[in-house]
């Protein structure tokens, strides 16, 4: 998105506005006590409003400093063009709540908070890993305060699983392929009629973004990373030597599950998204965020599902996933980004991160209460686990990704390339867009 001359002069003016009177992180608390210091503040995000408003709600009843915070929840396609529109005509909202997936793109609206007022080491020491995506290039600040992490998970139906025979949900890619003969049911014609998991695809694939990072980091693959010329480009783990590279490997073991010729055919394109199979119980293993527990308990209050932790390589010595990071961030043109800081500090305490991982069904952000797993949520136990190992990649935005994705995917299920020309015209595509 390009930026008029009138734009680019009002971010300036409005970045340093914004750098003035912001709280150290590291020292701010709140009893709740006394007068409102923060004043009023106005969040736009792309999470569900009800687990926001709900956060809200309750936080603000045992601290008053929170009681003229609210929240308005924005499309993720229209947020960078609605925070645009905003800032150009002086009606910024005080923090944006977004993840990292919009973070590259969101960038240039945002005020660095510098180093003076959060450093490195209480950042470091309070976040989950994945919170440091969020740090400036140059190491001088921060764009963004971690609030929530929201990490890929299995989804399993119990009662597939257990009329198949099979105790537990499988914990590495190696026994997920070995369950398909005893788990997929096909007609003699080859239609999958109920599938073990839905992988191969794309556009039927739920989160197939997610899937496939998810897959790509957990090989070690970057998926984009700062060149020595300090451009962020993309790295799919292709390789120009002829040897098998660990990109190949990762499109090879995704797409194997769409070739009606292996044993591990169990997904098509003809079969309807992947979330509502999993929800009308014909699939067996679905790969969702873990905020969709609750989506999927109240559309079918009959399905018997568990969640488990992302499947490992069986070689693996560190787990891994792909997570979501939600962080606060201050727009340039904040009309009280004092109040706005303060607020972000608050919603990172303690008690004040439980009631909203309670509310959202997502993990804290913060170390220290990600060691508090509630003992009566096997689910939530599931996401604080995963939340200090997720990881994630500074991406275009989203729905560029997919066209991207989607299209290397088409290519290699159809033939029309190898996978390693695939990898290579998919991280041309990605780095343009990245710089």
């Amino acid at each position: 998105m390009k930026t008029s001359l009138f734009q680019t002069i009002l971010l300036g003016v409005f970045g340093l506005g914004a750098l003035i009177g912001l709280f150290v992180f590291a020292t701010y608390t709140s009893n709740g006590g006394g007068d409102n210091t923060i004043g009023t503040v106005v969040i736009w995000g792309t999470l569900p409003s009800a687990g926001i408003q709900s956060t809200l709600s309750i936080t603000a009843q045992t601290n008053t400093d929170l009681k003229n915070v609210s929240y308005v929840q924005k499309d993720p396609e229209t947020l960078l063009s609605d925070i645009a529109t905003a800032i150009a005509t002086d009606a910024a909202p005080d923090i944006i709540l977004a993840s990292q997936e919009e973070l590259r793109a969101l960038t240039k609206f945002i005020t660095l908070i510098p180093l003076s007022t959060l450093s490195a080491n209480t950042f470091t020491s309070t976040f989950v890993e994945e919170g440091r995506m969020f740090t400036a290039q140059d190491g001088t600040g921060y764009y963004g305060i971690p609030f929530l992490v929201d990490p890929l998970v299995l989804f399993s139906n119990r009662t597939i699983l257990s009329s198949s025979g099979i105790a537990k949900p499988p914990a590495t890619w190696e026994a997920l392929i070995g369950l398909v003969p005893s788990v997929a049911l096909l007609t003699p014609s080859r239609q999958i009629t109920r599938g073990l998991i839905a992988l191969g695809t794309y556009d039927n694939v739920h989160d197939a973004r997610g899937i496939l990072s998810a897959l790509f980091l957990q090989q070690g693959i970057p998926i984009s990373s700062y060149a020595a010329n300090n451009l962020l480009t993309a790295d799919l783990g292709g390789t120009s030597s002829g040897t098998a590279s660990l990109g190949s490997a990762v499109l090879g073991f995704y797409t194997q599950f769409t070739d009606p010729s292996k044993v591990s055919y169990t997904w098509n394109t003809s079969l309807p998204d992947s979330e509502q199979m999993f929800l009308a119980g014909d699939l067996a293993l679905y790969l969702g965020y873990v905020s969709r527990a609750r989506y999927l308990q109240n559309a079918n209050p009959n399905l018997n599902f568990t969640v488990t932790s992302l499947p490992q390589s069986a070689v693996a010595k560190d787990k891994s996933t792909y997570g979501l990071v939600y962080a606060f961030m201050i727009p340039r043109g904040a009309k009280n980004p004092s109040g706005a800081y303060q607020a972000a500090a608050i919603l990172t305490n303690s008690t004040e991160q439980s009631v909203a991982a309670q509310a959202t069904g997502l993990a804290p952000a913060t170390l220290s209460e990600l060691a508090n797993v509630p003992s009566s949520d096997p689910t939530a136990a599931v996401a604080y686990a995963a939340a200090l190992y997720s990881k994630g990649w500074l991406s275009p935005l989203p729905s560029d990704v997919n066209r991207i994705f989607s299209g290397m995917i088409g290519d290699v299920i159809s033939g029309r390339s190898t996978l390693d020309v695939v990898l290579e015209n998919a991280a041309r595509s990605l780095s343009s867009l990245l710089q």
